[in-house]
């Protein structure tokens, strides 16, 4: 028998053309909306903390605000050592700074419906795939369109109590 199961695809969410920040993590690029992107920044090595979450990685001083900050590819399962393209993408989420760290930063790219098509909807037991909001061609590059938020609050990924609260 098979887990796996499709669910109903909605339509485009996206009814405008909108920025997106994309980033590459392993062989994959990826897309979030540039509204939630505070900052990027190289990556420097954080300071550690005690955590049970693997894709913790520890605080960062963000100009007096100490922010958490995460590692993406661990989150994907992609151990991946620092180089000197490896970044940081600081989210402002609802008011909270956090930290993500992804292998390298690409580009910014408007995007509109016409770019952006529904991603699947899975179905199988221990995953959760609805932080991807769509999935975008663009001149013979796929993305796959993300909600960190919605990613960074799934209770597999074991940040509970990490994210600071809302403002």
């Amino acid at each position: 028998m098979n887990d796996l199961t499709l669910a109903p695809v909605p339509a485009c969410a996206v009814a405008e053309p909108a920025e997106y920040l994309s980033f590459r993590l392993g062989d994959e690029e990826y897309g979030i909306g540039i509204l939630q992107v505070q900052e990027i920044r190289s990556y420097e090595p954080p300071a550690a903390l005690p955590h049970p979450s693997s894709v913790l990685r520890g605080v960062i001083d963000l100009r007096g605000v100490i922010t958490p900050l995460l590692d993406l590819r661990l989150a994907f399962g992609q151990a991946a050592p620092c180089t000197a393209l490896t970044g940081v993408i600081v989210l402002n989420l609802d008011g909270r700074a956090v930290g993500v760290v992804v292998d390298s930063v690409s580009d910014v790219l408007e995007l509109g419906p016409e770019h952006i098509r529904p991603a699947p909807r899975l179905r199988a037991p221990g995953f959760d795939a609805s932080f991807v909001t769509g999935i975008a061609s663009v001149k013979q590059r796929m993305l796959i369109l993300m909600d960190l938020a919605r990613l960074l609050a799934n209770p597999a990924l074991g940040l509970a109590g990490v994210l600071p609260a809302a403002a």
